[in-house]
């Protein structure tokens, strides 16, 4: 039986775990920022709409600055300041029935459903770090008693799962 003293244990401990680590984040774990380096500004756009649902192109923009606020390294300014923009389209805004009442006929799960396209792009270079058509988001409300959810709430839930993804998609590419 072979006892190891409590240095040689942390040095085995050491090696295994720095084995595992890579330098890049698209070659494995790394313990660097998954963002692209040099980049320290983002200027966020109020994404176009040409939909019948209005507003959701600025809760939309509203949660697209608190999201890269909170999870990246990137500071929000205005376009003459920023290093890179974030630019959109609003394409759709569906609403898809689930379930309905077999009493009233009346909806109750609805699945609201926002695709958009959208472009991150380094202003000093001109060429776009993130290109994505047809990016969808999803949530479902309940309109329906005892909970009567209004749209709002749907619309709350979806540009949420929105700019989260949106944010995600902005780091390295894998």
């Amino acid at each position: 039986m072979i006892r190891l003293t409590w240095y040689c244990r942390i040095v085995l401990l050491g090696a295994m775990l720095g084995g595992g680590c890579a330098s890049d984040p698209t070659e494995g774990y790394a313990t660097v920022s998954p963002f692209p380096r040099g980049i320290s500004t983002v200027s966020v756009q109020i994404f176009e709409n040409n939909t019948f649902d209005r507003e959701i192109e600025f809760e939309l923009a509203d949660a697209l600055i608190k999201q890269i606020e909170a999870r990246t390294p990137y500071k929000v300014t205005s376009p003459a300041r920023a290093d890179t923009i974030l630019t959109g389209r609003v394409r759709s805004v569906q609403r898809d029935q689930l379930s309905k009442s077999r009493l009233t006929g009346l909806s109750e799960e609805v699945v609201l459903s926002v695709t958009i396209d959208f472009q991150w792009r380094d202003q000093r270079t001109g060429r776009p770090l993130v290109q994505r058509e047809s990016f969808s988001g999803h949530a479902l409300f309940v309109p329906s008693r005892p909970t009567s959810e209004q749209i709002e709430l749907g619309a709350f839930a979806v540009v949420q799962r929105l700019a989260r993804d949106i944010v995600t998609e902005m780091q390295a590419d894998w």
